[in-house]
Formats: C-alpha cells, sequence, structure tokens
C-alpha cells in the first residue's frame, strides 16, 4: 500500500524519478527499485521523502491517511 503512496505523491506534484532521486541522493535505477518495492526503502530515504513533500512517513507506509 505503502508504495502507492509515494508513487501518488510523486505523480501528483509532477516530479520525474531522475529529479527526485538527486534530491535524496540516490541513484535513479535505485529509487526506481524503491518506488516497485524491489528493494527495501532505507529509514534515511523515507525521512528525506517525508520532509520533502512535508508528510509524515506515516503516511508514506501507509499506517494513517494523514499527511
Amino acid at each position: 500500500m505503502f508504495l502507492k503512496n509515494i508513487k501518488a505523491l510523486r505523480e501528483d506534484n509532477d516530479i520525474k524519478q531522475k529529479n527526485l532521486c538527486k534530491i535524496l541522493g540516490v541513484a535513479q535505477n535505485t529509487y526506481s527499485q524503491y518506488e516497485t518495492g524491489k528493494i527495501p526503502w532505507t529509514d534515511e530515504t523515507l525521512i528525506k521523502l517525508a520532509k520533502f513533500y512535508n508528510v509524515s512517513t506515516d503516511y508514506l507506509l501507509g499506517l494513517t491517511d494523514q499527511k
């Protein structure tokens, strides 16, 4: 479920993976694998992503509907 939240946030904000990976400091193929669930998200990257979107990590993880 949380992968849908993360992808939806990126798409809703019209952000390309290549731009977001620069902000997060990860390679584009790494970000793609995060988003598809092929590799697990690191805590550090989830926190950076939450700060970038100004949402809670609980929202990113699908634990709440409250951003």
